[in-house]
Formats: structure tokens, sequence, C-alpha cells
């Protein structure tokens, strides 16, 4: 059966969907050792030779599906040039090929899920299925009621205003404010921006929520498998996009 060539790269656990249109567009695929750099190519893996980076694309690996409490001074990157922690850094050998479904920055603590399956990556990344994800905020000192007004109703950025957020206090004192601040965009660095376009001094940012997953039972630097159930959560997701005709 032919399918598009970006998505036989994600199911067979070479990259995400998107990272794999950049490859293709990049002529790092072949097919029967001729470079493919039409993103639309179809192709039948079963009856072709497939390429990338000059190594034949094996058969599907297992899949693999990791919740992780990423630490702060760690990158959501599979190598570093400069040497730098990287969240791989923190699995064994043994679980093959996997990277972060989608990024935290350097200085951000929190969720993060890994994989090897480009589709699950897609489905969890893709801006129509308005995924949730909820922030832990530490703000120096007091935050006001125009402040919170703000951040609810839209941030004005450089690149847009932001989309309504639920925004709430989970506990305040003179020196400091810890807010829960609820997005589905993806924005880069969004939580920071918003934070910071309003007035506010951040002092430390955690994500503690993706979709209906938490951090609970897991310490900083560890992780778990996700369960059957909790990878299924993200195919409803795109099941009751497909039928509300989104």
């Amino acid at each position: 059966m032919e399918e598009r060539l970006q998505k036989i790269l994600a199911r067979y656990g070479i990259a995400s969907r998107r990272h794999a249109e950049e490859m293709i567009a990049a002529g790092r695929v072949q097919i029967n050792g001729q470079i493919v750099q039409e993103l639309g190519y179809k192709v039948d893996a079963a009856a072709v030779e497939i390429k990338v980076d000059g190594k034949v694309m094996t058969k599907e690996e297992k899949r693999v599906y990791l919740l992780f409490y990423k630490p702060n001074s760690c990158l959501c990157t599979v190598t570093d040039p400069q040497g730098r922690k990287t969240v791989l850094d923190y699995f064994p050998a043994h679980l093959g090929r996997i990277y972060p479904v989608g990024r935290l920055d350097y200085d951000t603590s929190g969720l993060l899920l890994l994989t090897n399956d480009g589709d699950f990556a897609h489905r969890v990344l893709h801006p129509s299925h308005e995924i949730k994800k909820t922030y832990e905020a530490s703000i120096k000192g007091p935050v006001s009621e125009k402040q919170l007004t703000i951040l609810h109703r839209g941030v004005l950025l450089e690149d847009g205003k932001t989309a309504p957020a639920t925004v709430k206090i989970a506990r305040q004192n003179k020196e400091q404010t810890i807010l829960h601040i609820t997005i589905h965009e993806g924005k880069k660095r969004q939580v920071r921006r918003m934070i910071k376009a309003v007035g506010l001094s951040l002092l430390t940012l955690k994500r503690i929520q993706l979709g209906s997953l938490t951090l609970d039972g897991l310490k900083m630097g560890a992780w778990r498998y996700l369960t059957d159930a909790e990878i299924r959560s993200f195919d409803m997701i795109e099941d009751g996009k497909k039928k509300n005709g989104k």
C-alpha cells in the first residue's frame, strides 16, 4: 500500500512527521538510490529500499511511549554540539531511538513525552487538536487582578495575540505568587513571554499537566511508560475533532 513518504518515516520511528518533512526537503532520504525531496511523494514501503542519511531503513521498531519529569538545565533535543545534557541522557540505551514530543525550554522543568512513534507525536502536537497544557509559574511578588485578566483574555505578543487562557492563583503571599496557567497553543516560549508582557517577574516554570497526564508519583529526573489507556486518550482527542468537523 502506498503512503506519503513522511508518514512512513514517522511510522517507522525515524522522526516525527514534521521533522520527517524537513529531512525529505533537505535531501536526506533516498528511494531505491534516488534522492526524493517531494513532500507528497508516495511509495509502498514493502516494495522499495528507503535510505535515511545513507542508511537503509529497517523494519518498524516496537512502539515506545514515555512520560518524563524533565529537570531544569536540560535540553529537549537528541544531541547537542556543545555537549550539554539532553533529556536522552536520562534514558537507558535499550529503549532504542526515541525523541521528545515537542519541547520545554532549557530552564523549564516538568512533564515531557518521548516516543519513537511519529504519528503519535503528530497527534499530540498538531494545533488543531488543542491539547491543554498546564504550567505552574512562580512569580516574584503579588499579581494584580488586572494582570490576571489580561493573561486570561489573551496577551498581545510580537507574533500575535494569544488565545484565552485559564489562570488561577494556587498560592500567594507578599514575596511570591504561584500561578497555574492552562493554554492549548504552542507558540515558542509562550508562557514566559505572556508573563513578561504583563509586567511580572518569573522565578521558575514547570509544566504540570498535558491533556489528562500529570506528574503524580514521579520524582524529578524519573520516567515511566504510558499506559494503553493514556496512549488511546490522544487517539480519542483526534477522533473527537474529526467527528466535529475540525
